[in-house]
């Protein structure tokens, strides 16, 4: 390790190291000593599976809120996300910690940006305290004005903002179909199915009549009943066979539940675990705005009220930037108004400013003076206060966000819709107006899904933090951000079992010395991709007169056999071109409507309950033809359990359960694959079944997760582990490495191609059994590519890619876009979403959307090859371009 360390008495130095670890042993650090400094900006750098985040969050912040949990009580203790406890020997110097992670946003619509920065709450007290009521309308407080209270959500939609309904139309599509032949389409097909119609044949319902021709009150039963009789049946006849197998004391076949239509419908997509499964059955489901509350999710009580003209949900579904302006036009105006009321020395009017705002800031309820001016037609005096002071507040705590390039945002978008990126950014800026000092904040990669141009703005919250007191442990790939830091930490050299230790740790300057380090390139030039000549393109696909969420009327042309980058400023509508609306209207062009509607819907909950996108309009033309499939790849989670993991997802472990299936001991035994699988009962260990932990719970303490006594958590039971194949048990091959794996099954073709294709994206550092709950949303996109790597290539097919670099070190960046590039060599198109200029300038072809974000945006600012883009002048990315293709020239 090279550790750069400076006096203490030194004036050259604002900084002294006093955070010291030793014996740091989490995950693949190797047992590491390391002093950082306090109240001071200190990056952590090194290749992705380096040990970045288990040095910084698996070990810095998890003994730092170990430490203060202790002092909590234990049942508080319950409510509260523990991090665990770190493997170190000790650390010393470490001051309270908050951790700001890159997290999906969470799945509840009733979550939004308004609620997770807590400006929703300023903005319902506004309303409450300066808004606009009717002559007749008595005051509401602020809870009135939340759609999550009682008192606020509107009675109708419970305060969702939309009503769901099951029509006959959609559940009897066509109407001279009998039951038998599946009239009612939204009824289960396959056993359920049959089941259902048993069970109504049993009830005396003839199920071989035509469906129109069943009287009106059977068919209203059959589709809106909440009745479930349980009665036996005889399996597979009709209503007359049915009967005299009664009358003839036949032994039924089995008893059966009967569920209405309607009621399967709502049932199945409320509780199903199925993606698929809701997925169909909300074909059924017809969903509209509330007529109540024209979707405003709130009371007409609450909604009669106005501030500056509009009402809450109006207000909460502006653009934070507008959002912002209007709001400071209306302090000001408040403000003036209440020096002019002072100057002509109304009586009271300044100590009712005074006091109305000293309580209103408390949060308590308002003063005796203003509880009198409630009683009162004129209330202007509180008003204004309250307008002067909350509405400052609320701008104060806007210019952070708007800062960080969010401003785009509304309150009321709800959190499904938000990346990682975007949410990290809304708790930093609201840390900032927080006045927190120290502190050390723990960042994961704040910079992730930012455009170069925003990044400036970030290191100015960066340092604000700083500058209040606080320390800050940065994971970071951005060089921007290392170059800016007071301390830089490179981990590695390599990812996993060749990574862990502290290559570097000091001041920014001195990593170029260190010739071991991989990001010494880099930062200090001389590393990256060569600038190449632009491909040319085997044909179009044009895009017209497109509309979705913020793109208005976009058209744009598409070329084919070329990788083409989509890059712009954060919110500009590039997800919504390339995510959505491309393989939509390609797949509805094509045929295929089940690509069409993966592209165009939400997933999961998301599907009904989350902001839904506008609705899809625009055509493609062009070489339609020349595209054979198209593969879109994102962000998505690989599986929502730690049962499905890297080996699972890849179809690897199926190659490797059949190689201990075929050992001597395996067929002696009578082991068929299956036995080697921790997901069904056989082989696995009846005790965690195939968990590998078990939860212990412990009354007033958190529940904790140990071990499994029993398989001491290898998943399998004793007698599975028996077998071994070139020296090793299935356990053992889990707990592998993807690149340790790669030397282990030398020789085997069909494995060792789905561990090339992992390393090929970078992810030789994870292991083979690594749960998709602990992936990030970078790792499992790629861990999605390389399980279409592994296809043999025909060409002709469309990869589609959300920000394929995010997550990635520089050097892991170049080696994935390496073999992006053999894609397109292979006859292959892709078209990718980035933000990395280094990317972006060795694509053959860039489309820059822009030229702001939200309603700033939406439109095609240039296109072209990147040297065009760049020349431009035209749009946010020019210059940035421009730098990263004189770099790249440089490397020829």
């Amino acid at each position: 390790m090279v550790e750069a360390r400076r006096s203490a008495s030194s004036d050259s130095s604002p900084v002294q190291p006093d955070v010291q670890v030793l014996g740091a042993r989490e995950h693949n650090l190797q047992d590491i000593d390391l002093t950082v400094p306090r109240d001071a900006l200190v990056v952590f750098t090194g290749v992705s599976g380096s040990g970045k985040s288990s040095l910084a969050f698996g070990t810095l912040f998890a003994e730092s809120q170990r430490r203060y949990l202790e002092s909590v009580a234990p049942y508080a203790r319950r409510l509260i996300d523990q991090a665990g406890v770190p493997d170190v020997d000790s650390i010393t110097g470490m001051p309270p910690a908050v951790a700001l992670q890159q997290q999906r946003g969470g799945r509840s619509a009733r979550s939004s940006v308004g609620s997770i920065t807590t400006l929703s709450s300023l903005v319902r007290m506004l309303y409450s305290r300066a808004g606009h009521y009717p002559d007749d309308q008595p005051m509401l407080y602020a809870e009135d004005f939340s759609a999550n209270t009682v008192q606020g959500a509107c009675p109708e939609c419970h305060g969702i903002g939309r009503v769901y309904e099951v029509t006959e139309d959609m559940m009897v599509p066509d109407p001279s179909l009998t039951i038998r032949e599946r009239a009612i389409a939204s009824w289960p097909t396959a056993w359920h199915g049959h089941q259902l119609r048993d069970v109504l044949v049993a009830l005396g319902y003839d199920v071989d009549v035509p469906w129109k021709d069943l009287p009106k009150e059977e068919r209203e039963w059959i589709l809106y009943t909440e009745e479930t009789p349980y009665v036996p049946v005889h399996s597979r006849l009709t209503l007359a066979e049915a009967r005299a197998a009664t009358e003839a004391g036949v032994e039924p076949s089995y008893s059966g539940t009967f569920v209405g239509a309607r009621r399967y419908v709502l049932d199945t997509f409320a509780n199903t675990k199925s993606e698929s499964m809701k997925r169909r059955v909300a074909e059924f489901l017809s969903v509209a705005p509330c007529p109540a509350c024209q979707g405003k999710r709130l009371t007409p009580e609450a909604l009669s009220v106005t501030f500056e003209g509009l009402d809450v949900a109006d207000l909460s579904a502006l653009p934070l930037a507008e959002l912002s302006t209007l709001i400071e036009q209306a302090v000001e105006r408040a403000t003036g108004a209440l020096d002019g009321a002072e100057s002509a020395g109304r009586t009271g009017g300044q100590a009712v400013r005074r006091d109305a705002g000293q309580r209103i800031d408390a949060g308590g309820s308002a003063p005796a003076a203003v509880e009198d001016a409630r009683m009162s037609p004129d209330r202007s005096v509180e008003k204004l206060a309250a307008t002067a002071r909350l509405g400052a507040e609320l701008v104060n705590r806007l210019r952070p966000i708007i800062d960080l390039g969010l401003g785009y945002l509304s309150l009321g978008r709800t959190t499904p819709t938000l990346s990682g990126g975007e949410l990290q950014r809304l708790r930093l800026a609201t840390q900032l107006t927080s006045e927190l000092f120290g502190v050390v904040y723990v960042l994961d990669e704040p910079s992730a899904g930012l455009h170069p141009q925003d990044v400036s703005a970030l290191l100015g919250i960066l340092d604000g933090l700083k500058h209040r007191g606080n320390s800050l442990f940065v994971v970071e790939h951005s060089v921007d951000v290392m170059r800016h830091a007071d301390w830089l930490v490179d981990i590695g050299p390599g990812a996993g079992e060749r990574g862990g230790r502290v290559v570097y740790s000091g001041p920014f300057e001195g990593l170029a010395e260190v010739e071991e380090s991989v990001t010494r390139g880099y930062v200090f030039g001389g590393s990256g991709l060569p600038r190449r000549t632009p491909r040319e393109p085997q044909g179009w696909l044009q895009l017209e007169n497109v509309t979705r969420n913020n793109l208005r009327d976009v058209s744009i042309s598409f070329p084919l056999g070329v990788f083409t980058a989509v890059t712009g400023v954060s919110g500009s509508g590039k997800s919504s071109l390339v995510s959505q609306a491309l393989p939509a209207l390609l797949g509805e062009r094509q045929g295929r409507a089940d690509q069409a509607e993966d592209a165009a819907a939400p997933e999961g909950d998301e599907l009904l309950l989350s902001d839904e996108p506008d609705e899809l309009e625009g055509e493609i033309r062009g070489d339609v033809d020349g595209v054979r499939r198209v593969v879109s790849i994102d962000q998505k989670p690989i599986g929502r359990t730690p049962r499905s993991n890297v080996a699972t997802y890849t179809g690897l472990f199926d190659h490797v359960r059949r190689r201990f299936a075929e050992t001597p001991e395996a067929r002696a035994r009578g082991y068929k694959a299956g036995r080697f699988s921790f997901n069904v009962t056989g082989g696995r260990c009846p005790t965690c079944k195939g968990e590998g932990s078990v939860m212990v719970e412990l009354l007033f303490l958190p529940s904790v997760y140990t071990e499994c006594p029993d398989c001491h958590g290898t998943r399998y039971q004793s007698s599975t582990l028996e077998i071994a194949w070139r020296g090793r048990n299935i356990a053992e091959i889990l707990a592998m490495s993807v690149e340790e794996a790669h030397d282990f099954f030398h020789g085997e073709f069909d494995i060792m191609r789905s561990l090339a294709a992992l390393i090929d994206v970078g992810l030789g550092y994870l292991r083979l059994g690594q749960p998709a709950t602990e992936l990030s949303g970078g790792e499992a996109q790629r861990v999605k590519l390389a399980s279409e790597l592994q296809r043999s290539q025909r060409g002709d097919t469309l990869y589609v890619l959300d920000e394929p670099t995010s997550g990635l070190h520089s050097a892991d960046s170049d080696r994935l876009v390496t073999h992006l590039q053999t894609l397109v060599d292979a006859g292959n198109t892709v078209v990718a979403v980035e933000l990395d200029m280094r990317i972006v300038a060795v694509a053959d072809h860039v489309i820059d959307l822009g030229p702001g974000a939200g309603d700033d945006g939406g439109t095609v600012v240039a296109s072209g090859t990147p040297a065009q883009v760049a020349s431009s002048g035209a749009g946010a990315s020019a210059p940035y371009l421009e730098a990263a293709l004189q770099e790249a020239t440089s490397r020829m």
